[in-house]
């Protein structure tokens, strides 16, 4: 059960010419945790605003297949054990003949860390318009294939599989998959249309059968707790974290020195920014150790900022992880029209650096000032930013007197102000 505690920094009595109200931000903690289960084997679908928004079991499904009608992605189900091997010995002319000769020696085949749209079958891609399984066709607009692969399923068994076609205008995949021996040959139609509000449609190889594994709409979960191939010494390799959905971004920061001034690494509405590496094993005790001093800004899909810190980490015992959210920034109605463009400072109050996050939204740059109560400005810079991708500055605040601030952010035409109490 989630346990919350509100505190709202009092609005000032002063207005300053030129700045912009902004809604009051929670200074707020949530307590929460999730349960995959013992060895991992639900994946849980969260909102930073809403907390779980449901679980799905991970062995019910073998690949994916990308539900908008744009894309050609496909994933595996790498994380539960499916391996895929991209065949090297012949194109689909070929498919009567396939064997697993020489398959230690293939490419193995896994989904991107990086981005959902580059799943295990497309990793051979050379750009439009080549796309790894498949080529697009420029008078038909649909994508042909032209690749074979083999499939490892979770029980050991191989079948090789092919990806015909994406019918583009149709949104709807054609498939054949048969045994090595050429038994159980069957060509299959995906039909991605009943599945448009959720990133993915799961097949099940084994059952024959689609698999909706999203509980809720895409739009309405921000991370995944799940089990996948991340990269560990620069080896794929089996991990439990945390990835992100399609335009949630994430930055993380450490504790650095005070002197430090700015985080220059914008980021990152990639797949895996979160990953897995905030926590460690320790051998002396045999629990997992959190990364110390680590947080997460979260930029939903609404354009409201949130602070994570993970607390707990059990294990493959009962798959337990806690941690900590906090709301740092709500998103008034009038910034929601300003492409992207907001921004949330923390802790507050703060006594020695402020972090400021900030999407600066279509903008290259943001001017930064900073007032005291009589309105005279203590701090006045501009920092280079990424458009479209939230970044991280830190401020020393050690050297202000004590008491209330005005934050004023502008990026290109817009301006969006922030509170906070400095408390030296």
């Amino acid at each position: 059960m989630k346990t919350k505690f509100y505190t709202f920094v009092a609005l000032l009595a002063t207005t300053f010419a030129g700045i912009i109200p902004a809604m009051a931000q929670y200074a707020g903690t949530v307590n929460d945790s999730v349960l995959m289960g013992p060895s991992y084997a639900n994946e849980v679908y969260y909102s930073m605003s809403a907390g779980n928004q449901g679980s799905s079991s991970r062995s019910t499904w073998d690949i994916a297949f990308r539900a908008n009608r744009m894309s050609a992605s496909i994933l595996t189900n790498d994380g539960s054990g499916v391996e895929l091997f991209s065949y090297p010995n012949a194109d689909t002319s070929g498919w009567a003949t396939v064997d697993t000769s020489g398959l230690s020696g293939w490419k193995k085949m896994f989904n991107s860390i990086s981005d959902w749209e580059t799943g295990a079958f497309v990793q051979n891609q050379k750009g439009h318009p080549d796309y790894g399984w498949g080529k697009y066709n420029s008078v038909t607009h649909n994508v042909v294939g032209d690749s074979l692969f083999i499939i490892k399923l979770r029980d050991g068994s191989f079948r090789k599989i092919w990806i015909k076609e994406k019918y583009s205008s149709d949104n709807i995949f054609e498939i054949r998959i048969a045994k090595l021996d050429n038994s159980t040959d069957n060509t299959i139609l995906i039909d991605c249309n009943p599945y448009a509000t959720k990133n993915f449609v799961g097949y099940s190889i084994t059952t024959d059968e689609l698999v909706d594994f999203e509980p809720v709409a895409s739009t309405e979960w921000d991370i995944l707790f799940t089990k996948y191939m991340g990269i560990n010494n620069g080896q794929p390799y089996p991990v439990v974290g945390v990835l992100s959905n399609y335009h949630t971004k994430v930055n993380k920061m450490q504790h650095i020195a005070p002197d430090f001034i700015t985080a220059e690494d914008a980021t990152d509405s990639t797949r895996s920014p979160i990953g897995y590496d905030w926590k460690t094993f320790s051998m002396s005790t045999f629990t997992y150790v959190m990364a110390d001093s680590v947080a997460y800004f979260v930029q939903d899909r609404s354009g409201e900022i949130h602070k994570l810190v993970f607390t707990k980490f059990v294990g493959t015992s009962t798959g337990f992880i806690g941690f900590k959210t906090e709301l740092i920034s709500l998103t008034a109605l009038s910034e929601i029209e300003k492409s992207g463009f907001n921004a949330a400072v923390y802790p507050n109050p703060v006594n020695q650096i402020m972090n400021l996050a900030i999407n600066p939204g279509k903008s290259r740059f943001a001017m930064v000032s900073m007032l005291d109560m009589s309105g005279r400005t203590v701090l006045n810079k501009r920092f280079d930013l990424q458009t479209e991708e939230l970044s991280t500055l830190q401020i020393p605040v050690s050297g202000l007197p004590s008491g209330i601030y005005m934050i004023k952010i502008q990026a290109g035409k817009n301006v969006i102000s922030r509170k906070i109490v400095v408390n030296n």
